[in-house]
């Protein structure tokens, strides 16, 4: 009874995320690899990691010259981001969640804003 428990949760979780992501508009998302490219080839790409600070120096580490905003403070302290508002900004956090929302707060208020689809865990992924 407890296994068949676990396993209707997972699949409630596994379908709700699936729309979380299904509901992301593709000019709105990147994938780690399309950053990754960009870190190399746009040295005008900003990247907003939207964790907390104590995050970044957690296991997973940040990415160097990120701009740090906690998701938190991110609607508060949005006008810190002004001179960025023509430029592509790559929002990341931990797994993509935190970043998605950011993403949508940014893009609301006209910036090009991407969310970085699976976040650090697939960034460290990548270069690891």
């Amino acid at each position: 009874m407890f296994k068949d428990r676990i396993i209707m949760f997972l699949s409630i979780f596994s379908f709700i995320n699936f729309l979380g992501c299904a509901q992301q508009d593709k000019d709105s998302i990147m994938t780690v690899q399309d950053l990754m490219k960009l870190m190399k080839d746009d040295s005008t790409l900003v990247i907003l990691d939207v964790r907390t600070p104590a995050e970044l120096v957690g296991p997973l580490g940040k990415i160097d010259n990120v701009i740090n905003i906690p998701i938190q403070e991110l609607e508060s302290r949005i006008g810190e981001l002004s001179e960025y508002k023509d430029k592509e900004i790559a929002v990341i956090c931990r797994s993509g969640n935190r970043s998605n929302t950011g993403t949508k707060i940014l893009r609301e208020r006209g910036y090009k804003a991407k969310n970085v689809i699976g976040g650090m865990i697939e960034y460290r992924k990548q270069i690891n």
